[in-house]
């Protein structure tokens, strides 16, 4: 069937990590040209006050633990709202193409004749990098990073693919990570990863209310678990996190070579 003349468009647009001014220029004139917003849970209320007074606001969810809108009926939603002459804005934490369904959510529309645009935004890793004075790759002690996620689609550690990331010269930003670290560093330690390996858990990356949680690989677990973070968390694991300090402080976790 023919897609309508009048048909609107999706824009797919990265938040960022929840600070509004770490927004691109590009993903705020999205929102604020909106029609119609279908947001995460964890996209705060200063960037969703950026849409305009007659945007149709629309909450999916999407956050860890929660009850949220099925991924299909996302797809859905947005199709219908297109088919309507809708200019819709789904407004995703972080980048959309970093663990964000881009690329499943886009297929779904261009098959049913919807354009669509990708606009990125600052991943949390990044975002934690910036904040807490690490970089994600480092001269002579990280020379690649991996972007990872800890789960499978039923909410399972995942089994395979970490002596992938067991490499000394890789950092590794496992993303939906908060509640699986020991898990996590299980496996990592297994494949090969040092137990001594500098590793971070940062809650909130890039927002005024963001903490670094520092630790070896091996004391991460038990770090995280007594600081009990309750907001979205991005652990990031390699010798360049050694740089990490606390917000405003000078002194590192611990001293580069």
């Amino acid at each position: 069937m023919p897609t309508p003349p009048d048909t609107g468009k999706v824009l797919l647009v990265g938040a960022g990590p929840g600070a509004a001014d770490l927004m691109t220029v590009r993903a705020l004139r999205a929102v604020q040209g909106a029609q119609a917003l279908l947001y995460d849970a964890l996209v705060p209320d200063e960037i969703l006050a950026l849409a305009p007074a007659g945007c149709l606001r629309i909450q999916t969810g999407k956050r860890a633990g929660k009850a949220s809108m099925k991924q299909e009926t996302i797809n859905r939603l947005m199709l219908r709202l297109a088919l309507r002459g809708r200019t819709v804005v789904r407004l995703k934490g972080g980048d959309p193409s970093v663990f964000g369904r881009s690329g499943e959510e886009r297929a779904f529309l261009e098959a049913h004749g919807v354009a669509v645009e990708v606009i990125p935004g600052v991943t949390a890793a990044s975002a934690a990098a910036a904040q807490f004075g690490f970089p994600l790759t480092h001269r002579g002690e990280a020379r690649r990073v991996a972007f990872a996620t800890a789960r499978v689609q039923d909410g399972a550690v995942v089994e395979e693919g970490w002596a992938a990331l067991a490499d000394a010269q890789t950092t590794v930003a496992l993303y939906m990570a908060r509640d699986a670290a020991a898990a996590v560093a299980g496996r990592l330690i297994g494949a090969g990863r040092a137990p001594d390996t500098p590793a971070v858990a940062v809650e909130n990356a890039g927002r005024a209310d963001a903490r670094l949680i520092g630790a070896s690989l091996a004391d991460l677990p038990a770090a995280l678990a007594a600081a009990a973070p309750e907001g979205p968390v991005v652990l990031v694991i390699g010798e360049a996190v050694a740089q990490a300090r606390a917000a405003g402080a000078g002194q590192p976790l611990r001293a580069s070579a």
